[in-house]
Parts: C-alpha cells; structure tokens; sequence
C-alpha cells in the first residue's frame, strides 16, 4: 500500500516536471518571435503613460515624505540655534555690563591715586530721585570712617554732592542737583565765581557771577575752594569739576548774569563713588577774633557755601 502512494507521488512530480518543461519551452519559443516581441512592445508602450504617472504619484509621494522630514529637522535646529543665540546674547550682555562696571572701577581707582586725599570708595544702593529732591543711598558708613558733611565725588573728580546723615553701615547723599544744595564755583577762563544751585528737574544754575565776566558756552566750572585766615574754609575742596555752561543770560540793567550748567557726571545714574575722609570745612581752628558777616573786605566767605564767624566773643557759626 505504501509503495504504492509513493509511485503516484513519483508520478505526479514527474508529470509536473515535465509540463513545467514543456511550457518553458513554449514560452521561449514564443518570446523569441517577432511578431510577439512586437505586441509586447506595443502593450509596454501603450501601458506606458499609466507607469509615468503612477512613478510620478510614487515620486511626489517619496518627495512629501522627505520634504516632511526636512522640516522637522531644520525645526529642531532652529530651535537649537535660536537657544544657542539666546545664550549668546545673555553672554554678551553680561560681559559688556562687567566690562562697563570694569571701566567705571578702574576709572575710580585712578583717579583715587591721583588725589591728594584720604577716600573710601562706595556704592549706591538706592535713589531718591523727583522733582523737588536728588538723593542717594550708599553702602557705607560711621563703621567705615564717614561723617556728616564729608565730600562725595564720582569719576573723572566731579563733584557730586556731600554727606548729609551717616548709619553704621549706610550714609544718605544729598546730589549737587539738589534743590537745597549751593555750592560757590569758579569758571576756568575768567575765575568769575557764582553759587551754583540745584534746580526743580536737577539742573544747575550758577547766579551772581559778575556781568564783566566773558562766558563761554561749553566753559569748565569748579568748585572755588575758599579758604581764609582764621581757619576758614569752604566745606568743598578746591578744583572738583561741578559742570559745563550751556547756557548764559543777563539782564543789560544788571550787574550779574546768570549761567546755566550741565552736571560734569550722570547724577541720576551713579553707581560707584568716592567719599574724601580728611578733608574738613568750615571753621576747622580756634578765632581769636571773629570774622563780621557784613564785613565785605579781606575776602569773607559767600555765605552760600560756608557761613562766616559771628561777631559775638567766643562764638561761631556751625557749617550749614
């Protein structure tokens, strides 16, 4: 029984085999007529538009595909390069805020060198700044050797202002744009001298100088660094740059003019300063005889920037 199934299996693959052969043959036979290569041609040629178009459709498909993932990508890296530029900009704001803080330090450290006096260098720690007041807030104080009326100076030895109350370890500044601040200065070409006073808005405005004086817009005025016999002295040192004229006007019935300054440093955006220690004002010795307000002659102080001796025995005026 066994043998056979096997003979039939035998005989069924050989008959396969055979057929298989036998239409190879065929096929052959036919593929290599040419009337049958031309009908194969003509069919190719015929079914050609629809392979085009269907190539085309399978191309424009790949190329969305592709496109679609470009864009993703060159998402990605825009968004990369977007963060790296963000931290570039971050970067560069920091090192031109540490190269400006650079230069005003250095610049204080300069010109600390080149004074003559004992300063303590400070820095603001608030403002007060309107219309009818120009303040600021330092952080230093009484621990660190500073007092009241001690002189305030920024970069370049502009004057900015004097010490008007001291903490342990904070002192407030009271700016020369102040309306309750005058100063006596001194104009560089003529010598000319005036008070020079805060303004509402903080500008400055010197008065009283001499109508003979020549002005010049653009001219330099420092302080005028009165000193007198007797231990008398202005509360500023002489030389600190208060500001530049840019303005001048008199009143051709007048034997005074006005000029109007422009603050020598940035008064509303000081940040570093210096504070002179050992230099005093006022009236820093003994009177043995009092020097009269009204007295007119022999160089009297303008009362604007130091008071003079009363002429009561044994008393004085304390500095204002």
């Amino acid at each position: 029984m066994d043998a056979l199934i096997a003979n039939k299996t035998l005989r069924r693959r050989a008959v396969a085999y055979v057929a298989l052969l036998g239409a190879s043959l065929v096929l052959i036979t036919i593929s290599s007529n040419p009337l049958v290569r031309d009908l194969q041609h003509g069919v190719a040629f015929a079914f050609r538009p629809f392979q085009e178009a269907v190539d085309g459709v399978a191309g424009d498909v790949r190329s969305i595909a592709g496109t679609i993932a470009e864009i993703d990508q060159l998402r990605q890296e825009n968004a990369e390069l977007r963060a790296d530029n963000d931290r570039l900009e971050a970067e560069s704001r920091a090192a031109a805020e540490l190269k400006r803080e650079n230069e005003q330090l250095t610049g204080l450290l300069q010109l600390r060198n080149g004074l003559d006096y004992h300063t303590v260098a400070v820095s603001v720690i608030a403002r007060e700044s309107s219309e009818a007041r120009r303040a600021l807030v330092i952080d230093r104080g009484s621990d660190d050797g500073l007092a009241v009326g001690q002189v305030v100076i920024s970069a370049g030895g502009a004057l900015a202002g004097r010490i008007v109350e001291v903490g342990p370890n904070f002192a407030h500044v009271v700016l020369i744009s102040d309306s309750t601040s005058t100063v006596i200065g001194q104009l560089l070409g003529s010598a000319a001298r005036g008070k020079v006073m805060g303004q509402l808005g903080g500008a400055l405005v010197m008065l009283d100088v001499d109508a003979a004086a020549e002005v010049t817009i653009g001219e330099e005025v420092f302080t005028a660094g009165i000193e007198l016999s007797g231990g008398i002295r202005s509360p500023y040192p002489k030389g600190l740059l208060i500001g530049r004229v840019v303005d001048v006007t008199r009143d051709p019935n007048e034997v005074v003019q006005t000029v109007f300054l422009e603050p020598a440093s940035p008064l509303d955006r000081l940040e570093y300063l210096l504070v002179i220690t050992d230099y005093e004002g006022g009236i820093t010795g003994p009177l043995e005889t009092g020097v009269p307000c009204d007295e007119t002659s022999g160089g009297t102080l303008p009362d604007a920037d130091q008071p003079c001796a009363s002429d009561a025995p044994g008393a004085t005026n304390k500095p204002r």
